[in-house]
């Protein structure tokens, strides 16, 4: 089975790694974390406020923090609010990045290409007309009516600038910046003289091939608008994101993921980063959602995000790792394993895996390829139960990487301490499933061992 996959496998996934596409986008998340985690934390630091006040009955300590709240919304309004445009931006950057152009033009480009899909005009058609009273009430705001058309001005769609709009974002802001790309990359553009400052030489540089991608995606939205009459935000939302939201709660796209992080693991490619385009655009935009609802009060609409897997299943990193490293400490008698086992611990309580995956080793170890491929998908298996049944809150603020386990479950399910025995029961699943393998890669070990000679 190994001799297949090294075939077929991991070509692809080789492939798959390098594109530089796929890289940027990845990229382009990892980017803007800063402004997701400080998001998050606003709504945690509210969520606390609120628990002290709503359960605790703490109206003193509550009234002492209630500055803070208004704080968290402003900081709200600078980071969420506005999410798919930090997004677009570094988007547009490492996309030109990648190509080796002009990073900024990039970045202003994409960011331009996703407004002008979102703001534009719009025909909608009536089954009957107006009456003549209203079209004059109408026109006040910039809406025209002509018979059973209804002609509207200037739309800008303020929602579609948070988490609504990142698919939105992504599509326009590629077809953006490509345009620019391949029109740099062809030299249509304006030759400069050497004297003048390098800034002013690469504005110049950049002025055709930005407003020609400018233009070409702002005819492309009109055209789109003209014969559908919606601007493509809302299009897309109804046909092709709702549809991706849903197929991604389904246990069949999860488990399958989770199949495909392990296997490019364990070949040595971060499964994390190769598959990050697709973790990030199925789960990424739901947590967003559970996000923005729990700061309005609202339900939450998604029971699997990006961040359950960390929170359930990848404990210390890809493959529940740090499983395997407590289980050397506990049940291996090997020096040399149990030596690594100690100096790795450390990184893999805050989830880094890269020293136990590549210092063991596990990647192409054929000892550990089982439970390293089974444990994830047990827990996630459970924890997928456990969430869609309703025993423990879904996960609904992002959490840095390097959180440690059973504190990450907690936090990011807004204070449950039901996902704390959840963690915890899927820890010694992991452990359980890791152990007989290290007993086994330990009797591997002896009869491997040369035979001592006396002389």
């Amino acid at each position: 089975m190994i001799r297949w996959l090294e075939k077929y496998f991991v070509p692809l996934a080789t492939s798959i790694a390098s594109t530089r596409w796929l890289v940027a986008l990845r990229d382009a998340f990892i980017s803007i974390l800063p402004v997701t985690l400080a998001g998050s934390l606003s709504v945690l630091i509210t969520s606390l406020i609120n628990v002290a006040h709503d359960h605790l009955g703490w109206t003193t300590i509550y009234k002492s923090f209630s500055p803070m709240l208004t704080i968290d919304n402003v900081v709200w309004n600078g980071t969420f609010a506005i999410f798919a445009l930090f997004f677009a931006a570094s988007w547009g950057f490492h996309l030109a990045r990648a190509y080796e152009v002009n990073t900024l033009s990039g970045c202003l480009i994409s960011v331009a290409s996703f407004i002008m899909s979102i703001a534009n005009v719009a025909n909608v058609k009536l089954k009957h007309p107006l009456p003549s009273s209203s079209t004059s009430i109408l026109a006040d705001a910039k809406i025209v009516v002509s018979g059973k058309t209804v002609l509207i001005k200037d739309v800008f769609a303020i929602d579609q600038l948070s988490t609504t709009g990142l698919v939105t974002a992504m599509i326009f802001g590629a077809l953006g910046v490509a345009i620019y790309i391949i029109l740099v990359k062809a030299h249509f553009t304006i030759q400069i003289r050497d004297q003048i400052p390098q800034a002013s030489r690469v504005a110049f540089a950049a002025i055709l091939p930005a407003m020609v991608a400018i233009f070409s995606v702002a005819g492309v939205n009109y055209l789109f608008t003209r014969f559908t009459g919606y601007y493509f935000g809302d299009w897309l939302i109804s046909v092709v994101q709702v549809p991706l939201l849903k197929a991604g709660q389904g246990f069949g796209m999860v488990i399958f993921v989770t199949f495909l992080v392990q296997a490019f693991w364990f070949f040595g490619l971060n499964g994390l980063n190769v598959l990050a385009p697709v973790l990030d655009s199925i789960w990424l935009t739901p947590q967003n959602l559970n996000i923005m609802a729990v700061k309005n009060g609202e339900q939450l609409n998604f029971n699997w995000v990006r961040g359950s897997f960390d929170a359930f299943a990848w404990f210390g990193g890809a493959g529940g790792t740090l499983m395997l490293v407590i289980a050397i400490l506990i049940f291996s008698k090997k020096s040399e394993q149990r030596t690594l086992a100690k100096i790795t611990l450390a990184p893999a309580i805050f989830n880094i895996n890269e020293p136990v995956m590549f210092g063991l080793p596990v990647v192409l170890n054929t000892i550990y390829f089982i439970p390293f491929m089974i444990a994830p998908l047990v827990n996630v298996t459970l924890a997928y139960i456990v969430t869609q049944i309703g025993w423990v809150n879904p996960v609904q603020v992002a959490m840095p990487q390097v959180m440690p386990p059973i504190l990450q479950a907690w936090l990011a399910t807004n204070y449950d301490w039901r996902a704390i025995v959840l963690a915890i029961v899927n820890m010694i699943i992991a452990l359980l499933i890791y152990l007989p393998f290290v007993l086994a890669a330990n009797k591997v070990k002896e009869n491997n061992e040369p035979k001592r000679y006396q002389w």
